[in-house]
């Protein structure tokens, strides 16, 4: 089973950038899209690709946030925001399927001088509590643009950052809190030691001299850990100022697991 999650920064400018060429060569089972930035009306008919399911989370506000699945196979049910979440901003996404919960999370920045720390900082409390909830009755896969570099190694100038939107103590903590709660960051447990990055600010050539951040995750219940083939950061690929990232698992889940 192949997985790809995408912050876009606006699907129509991403479809003027190879988007379609890229989904139709990875050919995945499930492709996570975030920061689409469009309204229902507005997607791109070139994008409604035959023979896959297509689920949308808008932000009421135009030309702000909103996420999108496509699913090859048709989940069980989907569920559009948290339960508590009243922001109309489109973050969140949750497909379940027989063997795992699927969640595709836009996660809110905390913007320059920390201005929405707190507002964000709750919004992941809500989040952690959601897939600890899911995580009850089947194993979950989470995804997106998570807007927190984990640890130093995740980002090029950590000195310089500790008290930046993305590298707080507070944002990182939250991150701590929820691999405490029986989840498992997949990229860093395969590869402990690997120095990459996700996003590259589009100022002062960042991306070309690898001036970067690592601010998407695929995120597992622990117990998929061994079901994990490999988790990628594809680097190589543009069209966004973040790049894709690829989760590769086995296509059978135990038994207990279901």
């Amino acid at each position: 089973m192949k997985l790809i999650s995408w912050n876009v920064n606006g699907l129509r400018a991403c479809e003027k950038k190879g988007f379609a060429d890229f989904f139709r060569q990875e050919e995945a089972d499930l492709f996570a899209v975030q920061e689409t930035k469009l309204q229902a009306e507005q997607f791109p008919a070139s994008l409604a690709f035959d023979g896959w399911h297509r689920y949308m989370n808008c932000a009421e506000r135009r030309g702000y946030s909103g996420t999108l699945v496509y699913s090859r196979e048709e989940p069980l049910q989907v569920l559009y925001d948290l339960p508590h979440d009243t922001s109309r901003e489109g973050r969140t996404i949750t497909l379940e399927f027989p063997a795992f919960w699927f969640v595709c999370a836009y996660v809110p920045n905390s913007k320059e001088g920390l201005v929405r720390l707190d507002e964000r900082l709750a919004w992941e409390k809500d989040l952690r509590a959601w897939l600890k909830k899911l995580d009850r009755t089947k194993p979950v896969i989470y995804t997106g643009d998570l807007n927190v570099a984990h640890e130093e190694i995740d980002i090029r100038n950590p000195e310089s950052n500790h008290e930046n939107a993305g590298f707080s103590d507070g944002e990182r903590h939250a991150f701590d809190l929820l691999l405490k709660s029986g989840f498992a960051d997949t990229f860093r447990q395969l590869h402990p030691s690997a120095v990459a990055y996700s996003w590259w600010s589009y100022r002062f050539h960042a991306r070309e001299k690898n001036i970067g951040w690592r601010l998407d995750y695929f995120i597992v219940s622990r117990r998929l850990l061994d079901q994990v083939e490999d988790s990628e950061i594809l680097s190589t690929v543009e069209g966004s100022d973040h790049c894709p990232i690829r989760l590769r698992m086995k296509k059978s889940f135990p038994e207990e697991e279901i």
